[in-house]
């Protein structure tokens, strides 16, 4: 089989495991209501917890996590053993956007997603676990002080590459590109959020 059909593969599975509507399903299942018709309207953990509380934020979180950590890592299957270990690791950043992306973007919840940042933190755990430490207490401090989940997300994005370049010095391309990649697909989801 030719080495693209794997890779395409593994990008397909990535998109589709980024789609599973954690939020909308815990809320339609367990609540019987659907979130994206209810407080701020996004399919995330943040309004779950508004909505339905934080027993039921916990496991949409934890899901979301998880989506865009296997996504990375089962891309590994996907990658041709003849493909160097740089052009691996761009393969697997690539899958987690993908992720990323169809968190926002599920095809099994008609395209209407939730901000990808807990599926973003995920890719961040499993491609670079020491770097993503920072963001996150970035993001608690930030909301512990304004009380803005998508400020805090933002600013703890923007703040990633020159963690990773200037306070890790990593010299890595495949991490540089995800440190710097990464607060752009964050502000693409929260553009609504910008713009207001």
């Amino acid at each position: 089989m030719n080495d693209w059909v794997y890779i395409i593969t593994g990008f397909i599975v990535a998109y589709l495991l980024g789609s599973i509507p954690t939020a909308v399903w815990v809320g339609k299942w367990f609540y019987g209501k659907d979130i994206r018709n209810e407080g701020s309207g996004n399919a995330g953990a943040t309004n779950t917890i508004r909505i339905l509380g934080v027993k039921a934020g916990i496991p949409v979180i934890l899901v979301d996590v998880f989506k865009g950590y296997l996504a990375v890592y089962l891309m590994h299957y996907f990658t041709p053993d003849s493909f160097s270990v740089e052009t691996a690791v761009y393969l697997q950043i690539v899958a987690g956007f993908i992720a990323v992306i169809g968190h926002a973007l599920p095809v099994f919840a008609g395209f209407r997603g939730g901000k990808g940042v807990g599926t973003l933190l995920g890719v961040g755990i499993a491609l670079y676990p020491v770097a993503v430490w920072f963001p996150v207490a970035i993001f608690a401090f930030v909301f512990l002080l304004t009380g803005y989940v998508s400020l805090g997300s933002i600013l703890a994005t923007a703040a990633f590459p020159f963690i990773v370049i200037f306070l890790l010095h990593e010299t890595n391309p495949g991490l540089i590109v995800l440190s710097i990649a990464a607060p752009l697909l964050i502000l693409w989801t929260h553009r609504k959020n910008v713009q207001r």
